[in-house]
């Protein structure tokens, strides 16, 4: 007997940018990155290897990172690109792609074409995250360095957490941080000056964000106060680093988003590989902290850094959301809908 075996109808969602952004605000993101940190940091999250196209010649880079929140519905991988000669084209900096899959058929769920927003939002959202648990409670003064998305994304996560009424901005492209002052300082309760250099912006800041793709250290120790906390997020490649090495010999406390990945990139593996610090000298990864395993900041003199090179946690949590809440409340349209 003959029998003709059918394929179901691929229900798959497809969520563009705009439809993304109403799922998920930076509150929920936040959330969802601290329980993703605490997770990989209790053995609760399947985490592959990072995979990274630097495309030197166009002054581009790719990543593509995935993980699995064990229990979650789904798990995912993401890619994201940042190719910084594009604005001067008329061009987006920035593009990412999710594909969410149902954890127990392994059926693809969700396709997210949200631009680049799930990157910036989860990045922020872990700054956040790492101020909240490694900077004094009472800052009010934070510099940025670095007036591109990135650089507005921190400050207003930043400002969920901390009581922050002044920001300094520092970018090597002074029109951009004019403008970077003239629209955050739009924010109620929030000051904004332009820095003449990342020594001025930095002199009095009580929390200090580097948002830059620089491949050349530009932050030095020399320049910190006693308690400033510095987040570290622009070097999520080998070759990437705004951060000399002494920042890191000097600090109380090295935090890693995940000492596995810091080890090959990021600010960590530069400042071993100049001697200012081994392995060892790490005080820990980010989720032992936010998980209750480690404590935070222990005295309002010590100088914390936290390094973020980017790990697919952060990518799997914020994703999740997305993909429930898109089902939840049936935005997008499936695969069998866009072939109808």
């Amino acid at each position: 007997m003959n029998m003709e075996l059918s394929n179901p109808p691929r229900v798959a969602r497809i969520l563009v940018e705009s439809e993304v952004r109403e799922l998920i605000s930076m509150k929920a993101a936040r959330a969802a990155v601290a329980e993703a940190f605490a997770l990989l940091a209790m053995g609760k999250a399947v985490l592959p290897a990072v995979m990274d196209i630097d495309v030197v010649e166009h002054h581009g880079e790719f990543h593509a990172k995935g993980a699995y929140l064990r229990g979650a519905p789904f798990y995912s991988i993401k890619t994201a690109s940042g190719f910084f000669e594009n604005p001067a084209k008329g061009l987006p900096a920035g593009e990412g792609v999710t594909l969410v899959f149902d954890a127990e058929t392994g059926l693809l769920q969700t396709v997210i074409f949200d631009g680049g927003f799930l990157t910036d939002l989860r990045t922020a959202a872990a700054g956040a995250v790492a101020a909240e648990y490694l900077s004094a409670t009472g800052v009010t003064h934070a510099a940025i360095i670095g007036a591109g998305v990135q650089g507005r994304y921190q400050l207003s996560a930043l400002r969920s957490v901390r009581p922050i009424t002044h920001a300094t901005i520092f970018d090597l492209d002074a029109a951009k941080a004019k403008s970077y002052a003239l629209e955050m300082g739009e924010a109620d309760g929030l000051t904004v000056t332009v820095a003449n250099s990342v020594e001025d912006a930095v002199r009095d800041a009580q929390i200090v964000v580097t948002t830059t793709p620089s491949r050349a250290p530009y932050l030095r120790a020399e320049w910190l106060r006693p308690g400033v906390h510095i987040t570290a997020m622009g070097s999520d490649m080998p070759a990437k680093q705004e951060l000399d090495p002494g920042v890191l010999g000097v600090a109380d406390k090295v935090v890693a988003d995940y000492l596995a990945q810091c080890l090959t990139q990021g600010e960590i593996h530069h400042a071993i590989k100049a001697g200012a610090m081994t392995a060892a000298d790490v005080y820990g990864d980010l989720g032992e902290i936010v998980a209750g395993l480690k404590p935070g900041r222990e005295g309002d003199s010590e100088i914390t850094v936290v390094d973020l090179t980017g790990v697919g946690v952060q990518d799997a949590a914020v994703a999740n959301i997305v993909a429930g809440e898109a089902a939840r409340r049936g935005l997008g349209r499936t695969l069998s809908e866009l072939s109808a």
